[in-house]
């Protein structure tokens, strides 16, 4: 394989998983919380009852809530790419930590 194609497969494979990841963002409420990428100027203001900004940068806001469907919310609230945040991961932890 050239570079070129392997380039366009490590972009087809970073951009599927960004897209996975945005799907269960929208489709579950598993993550507690999310990161917001380029969100929209008036994102903080238009965010949900419960949600609350824990965290940010240049190009990205964190959110966290208890509330039910938190991923299609951050998306009409303004933000453009938003993905879980705050999962545990394949194994679960063991029992008394956190």
């Amino acid at each position: 394989m050239t570079i070129r194609r392997w380039a366009l497969a490590l972009a087809c494979v970073v951009a599927g998983w960004i897209g996975t990841l945005m799907l269960v963002m929208v489709a579950t409420d598993a993550a507690p919380g999310a990161i917001v990428l380029f969100p929209e100027e008036d994102f903080v203001a238009n965010l949900p009852r419960g949600a609350a900004v824990v965290g940010g940068g240049g190009a990205c806001v964190a959110v966290r809530s208890d509330a039910p469907g938190l991923g299609l919310a951050l998306y009409r609230a303004g933000g453009r790419v938003v993905l879980p945040a705050g999962l545990p991961g394949c194994l679960p932890l063991p029992a008394g930590k956190s």
